[in-house]
């Protein structure tokens, strides 16, 4: 189960956009992460690569944290906004569920909920 102070310390790092150090410090060396119930993606390693490509493609991030957030023992559910300004000049906002299992003070299993409609970029308004 994560410490209120450990769980404070990985929300600030997201929402500082330093999605891939979130990951190094928080995350079990062979955590699992999948989206919407797809295959899993397993080891830290493959998500740090997979966050770096995401983050190599963005001119900007903007991530909040939309409280409150819910503890049950290891069990964590936060809901996010993210607002990705892509290289093209095309946005993507997301909100989802991000639903953590966690070993002592690192995540160990992690599935992200969302609707896959928000993954289409969209032109910004004028």
């Amino acid at each position: 189960m994560p410490s209120a102070l450990t769980l404070e310390r990985f929300i600030a790092r997201v929402e500082e956009n330093a999605h891939d150090h979130a990951i190094e410090e928080f995350y079990t060396e062979n955590s699992s992460m999948s989206e919407n119930l797809q295959a899993p993606r397993v080891g830290r390693d493959a998500h740090l690569n997979n966050e770096r490509r995401v983050l190599a493609r963005a001119r900007t991030v903007h991530s909040q944290c939309v409280r409150p957030v819910f503890v049950n023992g290891d069990h964590v559910v936060i809901r996010w906004i993210f607002r990705f300004e892509w290289k093209d000049g095309t946005v993507t906002r997301m909100e989802e569920l991000a639903y953590q299992r966690w070993e002592g003070e690192r995540i160990a299993e992690e599935t992200f909920f969302y609707d896959p409609a928000q993954r289409i970029a969209s032109q910004p308004a004028s």
